[in-house]
């Protein structure tokens, strides 16, 4: 079997890469000015753009022309064996929860036992469960439905419903693991991933907190009142009878963290590899087998208690797999620009360059990925880029750091989703908003997680 190491030890020497500063510079400044115009102006796919970025960025640093694709390759190789495969079960996971109806299972039940006034803060609980094994968009389409109706019947705002919805997706799409981006950042950065997931959790809750039931007040103010739509789409759920039952369904969404959380914990209990129960904790517990557990366990817990066949379950999970397509190619192309990056050099100067202006690693890494966020749109991208540029800097660093350092480029791709941003035009349309109340809404409220975020992980840097 590939893996990312026997890739890195049967790749091509590293890239020659010029020792002027100032060439690095204009050589990343251009790089990056490239797939932003290629995104935004001629809005060609993110995969295409990096993929163009990184020869534009080889061929500027002075790598000779017959080895401008040899880092790029490498790194897409690598980061698609090491990420791939977890944002393939991770689909898999996704789809199995929706169309078996858990996702409503979930919704109904918090529902049912919330007061009108606790509604925002079940609805910021029901997105946070939700989000942890679906991708932001997925996210969004199931619970869309789920934030109208619960207006309606709650005769309340549709701000102080949907911004909690909204936050907690955000929160976990940009902080926590299984997600593509953390997920490429815990790789680029060497990070341990149960590390990572710990404390992507304990900054995540605090944040959700403010992001979502607290500041959606002030974004019903800001926003005014919105008429609900007339018609929702309603949920796809497909055609059976059964539904699953909550405990199955909470068992299987929480299967993955708890089995990583697990290794983590007995890593910093235990610490003794050749040790029995670490060494079949760190098995369970690796990203691999969790989610595949997981997706096993979703096939019986959620397809068959739905009324599933055998056969519709396999169609089930190979239509999760057509969707994530896209993201894989771009996750790729986003660890071939990492890869280029530190070849021709580029990491080892931001060193430098942090070292001597006595910048901390966790702020310029947030302070990166806001910049490419804003210029792209895309966190993905952002969290990418960011971590290739940082890379040189987690060397050394603990594994408390290391998973810092993660979650401070995760915050900073979220920052203020605006006009060339996707899930901006995904909320504005839903919630049919005009692009100024989106603007006050949904792109403060990504600022106001983002700001929360770094704000939370800086002091704790300072305590572990």
């Amino acid at each position: 079997m590939t893996t990312p190491a026997t890739l890195l030890a049967a790749a091509p020497p590293a890239l020659p890469h010029t020792d002027s500063d100032a060439q690095l510079l204009v050589a990343v400044l251009l790089s990056i000015g490239v797939i932003v115009l290629l995104i935004t102006k001629l809005k060609l796919h993110p995969f295409l753009a990096l993929t163009l970025g990184s020869g534009v960025l080889a061929a500027v640093a002075g790598a000779p022309f017959d080895k401008l694709t040899s880092s790029f390759v490498t790194g897409f190789g690598a980061t698609v064996s090491g990420v791939g495969l977890l944002i393939g079960l991770g689909a898999m996971l996704g789809k199995l929860l929706a169309d078996s109806g858990g996702a409503n299972i979930i919704a109904d039940t918090v529902l049912s036992r919330s007061s009108r006034r606790m509604l925002p803060w079940s609805m910021a609980l029901i997105a946070a469960v939700l989000g942890l094994p679906l991708f932001f968009e997925v996210g969004v389409v199931l619970l869309i439905p789920i934030v109208l109706l619960v207006a309606r019947r709650g005769n309340l705002p549709l701000m102080r419903i949907g911004i909690p919805a909204l936050a907690g997706l955000s929160v976990l799409h940009g902080l926590v693991p299984p997600h593509p981006g953390p997920l490429v950042a815990v790789d680029a950065l060497k990070a341990d991933l149960g590390v990572t997931l710990a404390l992507g959790l304990l900054i995540a809750v605090p944040t959700l907190i403010v992001a979502g039931p607290l500041f959606a007040r002030v974004a019903e103010r800001w926003v005014g009142p919105l008429e609900l739509p007339a018609e929702t789409t309603p949920v796809e759920t497909g055609q059976h009878q059964r539904t699953p039952r909550l405990a199955a369904v909470l068992a299987t969404i929480l299967l993955p963290v708890v089995l990583m959380l697990g290794k983590a914990l007995a890593d910093v209990v235990i610490d003794d590899p050749k040790a029995g129960p670490q060494r079949v904790l760190d098995f369970v517990g690796s990203p691999l087998i969790a989610l595949l557990a997981a997706v096993l366990l979703g096939m019986l817990t959620l397809g068959r208690a739905a009324g599933f066949s055998k056969a519709r379950i396999s169609t089930t999970v190979e239509k999760s797999l057509g969707p994530i397509a896209g993201i894989v190619f771009i996750v790729g192309a986003g660890g071939g620009f990492k890869q280029t990056l530190i070849d021709v050099g580029v990491g080892n100067a931001v060193s430098t360059w942090s070292a001597k202006w006595h910048i901390s690693a966790l702020l310029l890494g947030w302070l990166i990925a806001v910049l490419i966020r804003l210029a792209t749109g895309s966190a993905t991208v952002a969290t990418i880029t960011a971590a290739g540029i940082v890379a040189p800097l987690a060397v050394g660093m603990s594994s408390t750091h290391a998973a810092l350092l993660v979650l401070a480029i995760g915050a900073g791709s979220l920052f203020f989703s605006h006009v060339n941003d996707a899930g901006f035009w995904l909320v504005k349309e839903y919630f049919g908003m005009s692009v100024g109340q989106t603007l006050k809404s949904w792109s403060v409220m990504e600022t106001v997680i983002s700001v929360v975020a770094i704000a939370l992980i800086m002091p704790l840097s300072l305590v572990v």
